[in-house]
């Protein structure tokens, strides 16, 4: 599917990062946009009835994560449900005895191993209208499903070489144990201190620190600046100095 007219119209309204971008980068997001939603099963839950502005919404923010990627960014990814607002899930944990327990918890969103994001509309829209503030609950679930491509969702995704795995293990250990630091000192930080949970959730927030607050994570943590500028192919503190 080609990239419609119109649908710059509303991503101009419903992402304004996109009016941010370089045109060289926004070019290519057309591409990949078209592509997501003709490839991408988009579902509504809970009674919602999707409309082209809920699934561009999406479609632009994911898309800019693989933006730079030669394909498809996302080649498990095969559905995406959309609830209202906050949904109620069961989750399933063992405990150290190998009994299993059940409780529900309310989430905004998930992103699965077998191929499905599900998220929050309402928190779809509000993440997309600020993007100033480092929370942005579509690139957090579509960060897990990059990490999440190998099989693994232990805050690694798929690197070209040997190196720099051992690069990203590096820098990635050390920056999660200052956040770690910091959150338990109560001080202030860059990235959500919902990084402190694992790895994978590490790098999720840092994702979404990178596309929202980048000019103070290249001030404050600029390794970590530098590592996801060349993982994503992208320098996004330049967009940010405009008005």
């Amino acid at each position: 599917m080609t990239f419609e007219p119109g649908w710059e119209a509303i991503l101009r309204e419903t992402v304004p990062v996109y009016g941010r971008l370089p045109e060289t980068v926004r070019l290519r997001l057309h591409e990949k946009i078209g592509q997501f939603v003709q490839h991408k099963h988009f579902e509504g839950c809970g009674g919602l009835e999707l409309t082209d502005r809920m699934v561009l919404t999406i479609a632009g923010q994911a898309g800019l994560l693989g933006v730079m990627h030669p394909g498809d960014a996302f080649p498990k990814l095969r559905s995406v449900l959309v609830y209202p607002s906050a949904y109620r899930t069961t989750a399933t944990h063992r405990d150290g005895a190998g009994v299993v327990h059940q409780r529900e918890t309310v989430r905004l969103g998930e992103s699965w191993s077998n191929g499905t994001v599900v998220l929050a509309w309402d928190a779809v829209r509000q993440g997309a209208q600020n993007c100033f503030d480092g929370h942005n609950v579509t690139m957090h679930e579509f960060a897990h499903q990059l990490d999440q491509a190998d099989g693994q969702g232990d805050g690694t995704p798929r690197l070209p070489d040997a190196p720099r795995y051992s690069q990203w293990a590096r820098i990635l250990e050390t920056e999660r144990a200052l956040l770690d630091r910091m959150a338990e000192a109560g001080r202030r930080t860059v990235l959500d201190t919902y990084g402190t949970t694992n790895a994978a959730e590490f790098f999720a927030v840092a994702t979404e620190a990178f596309f929202e607050k980048p000019r103070q994570l290249a001030r404050k943590q600029p390794e970590l600046y530098a590592l996801l500028r060349d993982y994503y192919h992208l320098d996004p503190a330049p967009w940010f100095t405009k008005g």
